[in-house]
């Protein structure tokens, strides 16, 4: 699983893109789902470009928090150039929405690993 982290956290970016554009009515357009998503999918990659770097798998809680950091800076700040929309509340979900998952999976991945 350790070499698939990257994956994992692609699929919560893409869930939380999805979820957030459904709740806010937006609809689930390819199209739309592309708008909301490059600038955290960017984010993601310069995250684990982060992770990469360093020498790590991005297994480890805090790989998981420098993937989430990256992602969700850099996603901001690419939705600001290009005129998307970075209210406070929208910055506040993100991080929770992404950490539970991304840094929360990994926080409880060893438990789980050991049982299985």
């Amino acid at each position: 699983m350790r070499r698939w982290w990257w994956l994992f956290d692609l699929a919560v970016v893409l869930a939380f893109v999805v979820i957030g554009r459904a709740s806010h009515h937006h609809g689930e357009t390819v199209a739309g789902i592309v708008s909301t998503a490059w600038p955290f999918v960017l984010g993601l990659g310069a995250g684990w470009l982060v992770v990469a770097v360093r020498g790590r798998t991005g297994a480890r809680l805090g790989d998981g928090v420098v993937v989430l950091v990256t992602m969700v800076a850099v996603g901001m700040v690419l939705r600001v150039l290009v005129g998307q929309g970075t209210a406070a509340a929208f910055v506040v979900v993100s991080l929770a929405f992404n950490g539970v998952f991304m840094v929360g999976t990994r926080a409880l991945w060893p438990r789980v690993a050991r049982h299985a």
